[in-house]
């Protein structure tokens, strides 16, 4: 699967987004290093500290299904009925990522110009991992 295949299955579960505060959507595909593809939108709740990102949604359904060897995740999001900008991802959704993931681990961010690769080096640089415990 390609960078643009893989953020247009991002752009698809945005769609399926539950925003109702933020009217911000946003959709993760997270491709497996076998090939396979785990959809995560983002939801959202009036306890805000019960949200739900996108990207921790998909992580975290793979990893309850026993995936564990992650190859890359495309981000699609904007405010709802729009199309997307550039959506990178939180704080927390890198640390995630920081846990079950190499540093060579792909993060695509698309909009509507096209799709940019970054490594998860590049977007977390000097992360905390289980190396430095």
């Amino acid at each position: 699967m390609n960078h643009q295949e893989l953020y247009e299955l991002a752009n698809s579960a945005r769609r399926r987004s539950y925003a109702p505060y933020s009217h911000f959507t946003v959709g993760a595909a997270l491709l497996t290093k076998s090939g396979k593809v785990y959809l995560g939108c983002n939801v959202e709740n009036a306890a805000y500290g019960a949200v739900m990102c996108a990207e921790r949604t998909a992580f975290f359904t793979a990893i309850c299904e026993g995936e564990r060897d992650f190859a890359a995740i495309a981000i699609a999001g904007g405010r709802e009925g729009e199309a997307g900008d550039v959506c990178a991802p939180c704080g927390i959704c890198r640390q995630v990522m920081a846990e079950f993931c190499d540093k060579d681990f792909e993060v695509i961010l698309g909009s509507n110009e096209g799709v940019k690769v970054y490594s998860l080096d590049e977007i977390l640089p000097l992360s905390f991992t289980k190396e430095n415990l």
